[in-house]
C-alpha cells in the first residue's frame, strides 16, 4: 500500500507544466504524429500484467541490451550527484544501476506508464535499500517530471512505443536541464536484414527517429559502437545550453 501511495503522490506532483519551449523549436517543421502498431502498449497498460513474465524476458543475458548492460552505462558517461530519468524503466534493472553510478548525492526517476512495473520497482528499490530512486507513473504524452529537473534522459527499448513521439519529447525536452543529456537505445529497422518481429514491431528505422529527436530541439551528437550489439542501436543527443524554458 505504501508503494501504491508513493506513486499517486509522484503522478499528482510532476503533472507537466503547460506545453512549453519545443514548441517554439518544432514550429517550423511539418511533422505529423505516427502510427503505431495496433495495440502495442495494450499489455502494459493491463492491470493483470505479471512481472515475473517480463523478469524473464527483460533480465536475462540473451537480450542485448542486458547482456551488453556495462557498455551502456559507460557510453552514459554518468557522474556522481546526477539526476536521472529512465524513461519506459520497465522491470527498473537499469534504473538501479544508475543508482549506484550516480551515488546518493544523486536521483533517479524510473518513468513507466505500467503501475505494475513501478510497483515493483519501489518494491525491489525497499529491499535493496536503495533510497535515492523515485518511480513515477507516466502517460501517453508525457514522462510528468518538472522542470530543468535532470542531468540525463535514458530511453532504452522505448522510443518506438510512445504513442504520441511529438508531445512525449516536448516534455522531455523541458524536464532537461540546459547542456543535459538524452541516450536512445532502439531497434535496428533495415527491411531485408530485420527480423520479422521487428519490421511489424517498430515503426520506423533510426533515421526516421533520429530526425524526430532533432526536429524536437535536441543536438545530435553521436552514434556509440556497443561491443553486443548487433539488433540494437545508441544514439546521444543533448539540450544546447544556451535553452531555457519559459
Amino acid at each position: 500500500m505504501k508503494n501504491l501511495v508513493l506513486l499517486t503522490f509522484v503522478a499528482a506532483l510532476t503533472l507537466s507544466a503547460p506545453y512549453a519551449s519545443s514548441q517554439e523549436t518544432t514550429a517550423t517543421v511539418d511533422l505529423v504524429e505516427p502510427t503505431l502498431p495496433e495495440g502495442i502498449n495494450d499489455g502494459f497498460k493491463d492491470p493483470e500484467l505479471k512481472v515475473d513474465e517480463w523478469l524473464q524476458r527483460f533480465e536475462v543475458e540473451s537480450r542485448e541490451v542486458y547482456g551488453a548492460r556495462e557498455a551502456v552505462l559507460k557510453a552514459c558517461q554518468i557522474t556522481p550527484g546526477e539526476r536521472i530519468a529512465d524513461i519506459g524503466a520497465g522491470t527498473g534493472f537499469y534504473s538501479r544501476l544508475f543508482t549506484k553510478r550516480t551515488g546518493l548525492d544523486g536521483w533517479v526517476f524510473s518513468v513507466d506508464i505500467s503501475t505494475q512495473f513501478l510497483q515493483h520497482i519501489a518494491a525491489r528499490a525497499s529491499a535493496d535499500n536503495i533510497p535515492n530512486l523515485t518511480p513515477v507513473l507516466g502517460t501517453d504524452t508525457s514522462i510528468r517530471l518538472p522542470t530543468d529537473s535532470v542531468d540525463l534522459v535514458f530511453i532504452c527499448d522505448t522510443y518506438h512505443h510512445f504513442e504520441q513521439p511529438l508531445h512525449t519529447l516536448a516534455s522531455i525536452y523541458r524536464a532537461l536541464k540546459p547542456g543535459g543529456r538524452l541516450v536512445l537505445i532502439d531497434f535496428a529497422r533495415i527491411p531485408g536484414k530485420s527480423r520479422e518481429w521487428t519490421m511489424g514491431h517498430v515503426r520506423a528505422g533510426q533515421e526516421v527517429f533520429q530526425a524526430e529527436v532533432e526536429q524536437a530541439g535536441f543536438v545530435f551528437d553521436d552514434e556509440v559502437d556497443i561491443d553486443g550489439f548487433d539488433e540494437n542501436y545508441l544514439l546521444r543527443f543533448h539540450k544546447p545550453k544556451n535553452e531555457s524554458n519559459k
